[in-house]
């Protein structure tokens, strides 16, 4: 009998280490959940820094220099009096 209570609790021992939801897989979630919370930190960061920039392209808002910047690359517009350098990266 006491055998058989030892098999069982090794059975046990072993399913709650290495099993699926055991103590090695419980450490790969947490690895994995610290890699996603990363990057959620990072994709607020970026949504963050978009709404700003769309708030300061709204009407009541308006930043001259982001106009000019946002026309400038999207558009290749320049004043006259510039002279524009194109450098091949």
């Amino acid at each position: 009998m006491p055998v058989a209570c030892l098999c069982i609790m090794g059975y046990f021992a072993y399913h709650a280490i290495h099993g699926d939801n055991g103590l090695l897989r419980l450490a790969e979630i947490r690895e994995v959940r610290q890699e996603l919370s990363q990057k959620v930190l990072s994709a607020q960061q970026i949504r963050r820094d978009l709404e700003r920039d769309v708030a300061l392209l709204r009407p009541e808002s308006l930043d001259p220099d982001l106009l000019d910047e946002r026309a400038r690359a999207a558009l290749g517009f320049a004043h006259p009096d510039e002279l524009t350098v194109f450098v091949d990266e």
